[in-house]
């Protein structure tokens, strides 16, 4: 074979020279993302699969016991009682807080909704309040002693039931979660909306189309991506439920026990427990239950986006 004129060698180590220096001022723009994401993400996983392998033992100290703190987390009660608590509250909750969120974002869009501006913000201001602040304020007013329930059973002379007790305070955590995140997830679902082309709404009224089937036809199949999105959005919110049951533990100590979520489960046994091992066992657990389920909900949405 013939060698190439020093020419086109000389053309194809230059072109050689532009690729890789390109490839390294990528990688250069990449570089402080790439460590901070090592440190902050990755370097924590690791080291809590690491805790997850050891056990501190009375006689002999922090010793390795490979998987058995899995075995142990797949036979506590404790913490399967937490997940089904959770998962009862994620096949509740999620449904009617999206629900409401997009009946909202489609009223909003309808543009037959007096005041639109103002309600847009109203409903999006309490994702601005600090879960804590929202949940003490929420718990006020569910004390049957000296918050609204207690004003409200004082003034009319009636009995309501206490949102705090054991039948009733999964659903008085899933109105507090669903006041806070109802407008997040309308505007997102609003944002979706607001992209439909008109070109698509013009031909339906063309057609004759009423608005039920606008929606149905038209707006729900353009924003089935941003529904996949917040569900799993939610979902993982699920599944980190921490803030409102800690803060109303105070307010029902009988109630909310220390394995009410997996989360306060988990908290229980590292900073009172002092179970570190144990503790990352379920927290890493509940971080591949929650990526499975993820997954799940993202492949159907996008199977039925198919």
């Amino acid at each position: 074979m013939a060698a190439m004129s020093p020419p086109v060698a000389a053309g194809r180590r230059a072109a050689r020279g532009r690729a890789r220096r390109r490839a390294l001022l990528g990688w250069g723009f990449m570089g402080p993302f790439m460590a901070v994401f090592a440190l902050v993400f990755l370097a924590p996983i690791a080291y809590s699969v690491y805790l997850s392998l050891y056990k501190d033992q009375l006689v002999g100290g922090t010793s390795f016991v490979g998987l058995d703190n899995y075995r142990q987390a797949m036979q506590d009660s404790q913490f399967w009682e937490a997940l089904g608590r959770v998962t009862l509250f994620l096949a509740v909750q999620v449904p009617v807080m999206l629900f409401l969120a997009l009946l909202v974002a489609l009223a909003l869009d309808s543009g037959r909704l007096y005041g639109r501006n103002f309600f847009r913000i109203a409903i999006f201001l309490p994702y601005a309040v600090p879960a804590v602040v929202a949940t003490l304020m929420w718990g006020f007013m569910y004390g049957t002693r000296f918050g609204l329930i207690a004003n409200i059973n004082d003034a009319f002379n009636t009995s309501l039931p206490n949102p705090l007790s054991s039948d009733w305070i999964l659903a008085s955590i899933g109105n507090i979660v669903t006041w806070e995140f109802v407008g997040y997830n309308m505007l997102i679902f609003y944002s979706a909306l607001r992209v439909v082309p008109h070109s698509l709404y013009e031909a339906a009224e063309i057609d004759g189309a009423g608005q039920l089937r606008v929606i149905t036809s038209i707006k729900l199949p353009a924003i089935r991506g941003a529904l996949v999105i917040a569900t799993i959005f939610s979902v993982i919110g699920t599944f980190q439920l921490f803030n409102e049951p800690s803060i109303l533990q105070n307010l029902a100590p009988n109630v909310i026990t220390t394995d009410f979520t997996p989360n306060l489960f988990t908290y229980s046994l590292s900073f009172s427990g002092q179970q570190h091992n144990y503790a990352a066992t379920v927290a890493i657990v509940m971080g591949l239950l929650t990526m499975v389920i993820a997954y799940v909900v993202q492949l159907r949405g996008m199977r039925k986006e198919g």
